[in-house]
């Protein structure tokens, strides 16, 4: 059904009393996330949806909106998302800090294009994604993500958003986790076999490649059967079945490094592989590991499709706004919410002064399951 517009009228008449030395008495207009203006929080709610779940810009709603006789400046609508983004932060803070309790985390970056004031062009700034999802080995906590946005990728950066955490953390190559483990001891990396496979995918024409993506083909067939298992019992499978296709592949990626030139894409890709071993294997020890990052990989692709339509943000605000705004939308979809009816409810219960020290129960799985 097309999305549709209605006004509606809020009437507070006032009252008095000719006998009463009390002045005229009138109800408190309603709540609203916008004071004083026309959007609604359901209207703000679809705008949100549109620009960050279906990647619609500002401009383009503002064209829809005209085509229904709704005249809505494109600087009007961004001045709603920053103000449900201010609302809306204490909630994408508060995922943070449960990931930080977490016992495993997924890690991942990508580019922010972010328009640089008085210089004309754009810097490159980070989205840095943090993910728990604990379904493979049977985890009964929801799968949560939370963005944040950083002008830069410096190593110090992870090290600021997972502060107190302390537990298995799987990425991809970025030696800024790296730093992050060796300043914090309990802190367990943990590496990602897809991003292995790509450095051979590359390089299909070469034998060696093509004998190493067989062997890699042979762990994922195996972490497709224990995927929903308990973790002993991933364990124990994987130490029967894994353990010695990983150490025969141990073997082979040593004898054919000794074989290949070390300028070569092929040995570049095998020291990639060699020197990261240990987070490797991490996963035939513990079975709550997985084999792969790609499930922060893939709560990446919507930030690299509103990044393509979008093209750069117009400033570090706006992209912290994007980090918030994109957190709690992709929460809602990871647990089968529906964003559009969340976000009206949420910032509705926000508007009217929501306790700041009970958000948790806004969440978007509070009410699932």
């Amino acid at each position: 059904m097309p999305t549709t517009f209605r006004v509606l009228v809020t009437r507070r008449p006032r009252y008095g009393c000719r006998g009463c030395e009390s002045a005229v008495v009138q109800a408190s207009a309603p709540a609203r996330i916008i004071e004083g203006g026309i959007p609604t929080e359901a209207l703000i709610a679809q705008v949100l949806v549109s620009k960050y779940a279906d990647h619609l810009l500002l401009y383009r709603q503002a064209q829809i909106y005209a085509r229904q006789e709704i005249r809505l400046d494109r600087s009007t609508l961004a001045d709603w998302v920053g103000r449900a983004a201010w609302y809306l932060r204490p909630l994408r803070d508060w995922i943070l800090e449960e990931l930080r309790q977490a016992e495993r985390l997924f890690a991942d970056e990508t580019t922010a294009p972010v328009l640089d004031p008085g210089k004309g062009r754009t810097k490159t700034g980070q989205l840095w994604a943090y993910a728990r999802d604990d379904r493979p080995w049977g985890g009964s906590d929801p799968p949560i993500v939370a963005y944040v946005y950083a002008p830069d990728r410096k190593a110090e950066r992870p090290i600021a958003h997972l502060e107190g955490f302390g537990g298995i953390l799987q990425t991809g190559g970025y030696t800024g986790y790296g730093a992050l483990a060796r300043r914090r001891q309990q802190i367990r990396l943990a590496f990602c076999w897809a991003h292995v496979r790509r450095k051979f995918f590359d390089l299909m024409d070469s034998p060696v490649a093509t004998e190493v993506l067989r062997r890699i083909a042979m762990l994922y067939a195996i972490e497709g059967e224990v995927r929903g298992l308990p973790p002993e019992q991933r364990r124990v499978i994987r130490d029967e079945r894994s353990r010695p296709l990983v150490a025969d592949l141990h073997q082979y990626l040593e004898a054919r490094l000794r074989q290949v030139s070390a300028k070569s894409k092929l040995g570049e890709a095998i020291r990639y592989t060699l020197t990261r071993w240990d987070g490797l294997t991490r996963l035939l020890n513990d079975g709550r590991i997985d084999l792969d990052s790609n499930t922060v990989e893939r709560s990446i692709r919507p930030l690299a499709l509103n990044r393509k339509n979008a093209l750069f943000a117009g400033s570090d605000e706006g992209g912290d706004n994007w980090a918030v705004i994109a957190t709690l939308i992709e929460c809602c979809t990871l647990n089968a919410v529906n964003p559009h009816e969340w976000l009206t409810e949420t910032l509705t219960r926000l508007a009217k002064g929501h306790p700041a020290n009970s958000v948790g129960e806004l969440m978007p799985w509070a009410d699932v399951g």
